[in-house]
């Protein structure tokens, strides 16, 4: 598949690493723009493009920048987009270390990937938000390995869900559907299965333990 990368930071750079790795035509883009990928683009056979070129042709885009910075990416992100673009978001949430105050979340009742969905204008599927990057690089297993890990995944997206859950499973990770992006506050951080190093069954049980209510460590 063509897929583009927004953000080449861990999480951005193992899957540049793995996807490349797995065939496929990966562009990456940053903030910093192209020249700053060179070390990246050496390694992996990527291709570096500004952010505006990231998603030309593309059938799935990977979006993992701080959620500081989405209002901050370039109008007409997807334009030229494969049609039936699939979105990952793996962002997160993090006031007080990283993000401060974003109100639509703290008094809004929006969840992380809604808000980031409206900024985006776009369906998003969430999924390695609660993932170790080097988990990427060092824990992949073939399917019906009994220590292959397991990560939640939403989205209101059936058809990108599918994709993505597909892509997950080619990366060497089970998937559990944990709803839709509504839903999503179960994997955010704070929550039992964020971080969860764990099989399909544990995953769905952490899922089904969270709670609605953001943690005062997690609020602004």
């Amino acid at each position: 598949m063509k897929i583009g990368i927004i953000g080449a930071g861990n999480i951005g750079g193992n899957l540049t690493r793995r996807l490349t790795a797995l065939g496929h035509e990966v562009s990456v883009a940053n903030s910093r723009g192209p020249e700053s990928l060179k070390a990246l683009v050496e390694e992996t056979g990527a291709k570096a493009v500004p952010a505006t070129e990231a998603a030309k042709g593309a059938q799935v885009v990977v979006v993992t920048v701080p959620l500081k910075n989405v209002p901050d990416l370039p109008a007409g992100l997807f334009d030229g987009a494969a049609e039936g673009l699939a979105v990952i978001d793996t962002g997160n949430y993090y006031p007080k270390e990283r993000d401060g105050r974003i109100d639509a979340i703290e008094d809004g009742g929006l969840t992380e990937s809604r808000w980031t969905e409206q900024h985006l204008g776009h369906p998003v599927v969430k999924v390695f938000n609660g993932t170790y990057a080097q988990d990427l690089l060092e824990r992949p297993l073939p399917a019906g390995d009994p220590e292959r890990l397991a990560v939640p995944i939403a989205s209101d997206d059936a058809a990108a869900k599918a994709v993505v859950r597909a892509l997950v499973d080619e990366l060497g990770f089970d998937t559990v559907d944990a709803g839709g992006i509504d839903d999503s506050w179960r994997q955010q951080p704070a929550t039992p299965v964020y971080g969860l190093r764990a099989g399909v069954e544990a995953v769905t049980r952490a899922l089904a333990e969270a709670s609605p209510e953001r943690p005062a460590a997690h609020r602004a």
